[in-house]
């Protein structure tokens, strides 16, 4: 399978009418064209890989060793460098741009995002508890109750409890892809995708489609 990816920002959700006047909601995502920056393979890295860059930036935003690895590839700087393992690192070269052109309305993809940070929270919000009696008498209202077992007198591995939530890297798998806008970079995708506005989405072929 050909490897198509790109990077853009998620811009925010709206609403498309289909051709039989249906409603769709729809994810608008941001994709200005990705450049290679750097090309890895066996032979010098071990592994074969490609290092997309998105997001051009002011030179004067970056450091010396940032500049000369941007030099080196003859590309602009760029905000985001990300990564991406192929099986043949030779048909790719440096400068080359990966555009929406890549992919069709109807395609079916996946959406790699950073999820919303929620903070802090207790079991019932992060983990979908279901909290005790609110009468006068009950003092179990939100408490996530026992937190060990009585026998091994530990807490186990892998309990649910309070912590942190969100703020993970989350994979949205069989996405389908609506509407392309071109001229403006825009791709319309169907359903919502990780990650609050402005934040940086990785858009990919899907791997179980």
């Amino acid at each position: 399978m050909t490897q198509k990816v790109i990077m853009g920002k998620k811009v925010g959700m709206t609403q498309i009418f289909a051709d039989d006047g249906k409603i769709i909601p729809v994810t608008v995502v941001e994709a200005a064209p990705s450049v290679i920056v750097q090309i890895k393979n066996e032979a010098t890295d071990g592994y074969q890989a490609i290092q997309l860059g998105f997001d051009e930036l002011r030179a004067k935003l970056t450091n010396k060793p940032q500049q000369g690895h941007f030099a080196k590839a003859d590309v602009k700087p760029t905000r985001y460098l990300r990564e991406f393992r192929v099986e043949d690192a030779s048909q790719y070269s440096l400068g080359q741009e990966f555009t929406l052109d890549q992919f069709e309305v109807g395609e079916k993809i996946d959406v790699t995002g950073t999820s919303k940070g929620k903070g802090f929270t207790s079991t019932i919000k992060r983990w979908g508890f279901a909290r005790g009696p609110m009468g006068h008498g009950s003092k179990n209202h939100r408490r996530p109750a026992s937190a060990g077992a009585k026998g091994p007198a530990r807490v186990f591995k892998g309990k649910k409890s309070p912590g942190r939530h969100g703020n993970l890297r989350v994979t949205i798998q069989n996405l389908e892809v609506v509407k392309i806008v071109p001229e403006n970079n825009l791709l319309l995708i169907k359903g919502s995708i990780p990650g609050a506005k402005k934040s940086l989405v990785i858009v990919k072929n899907a791997v179980k489609a």
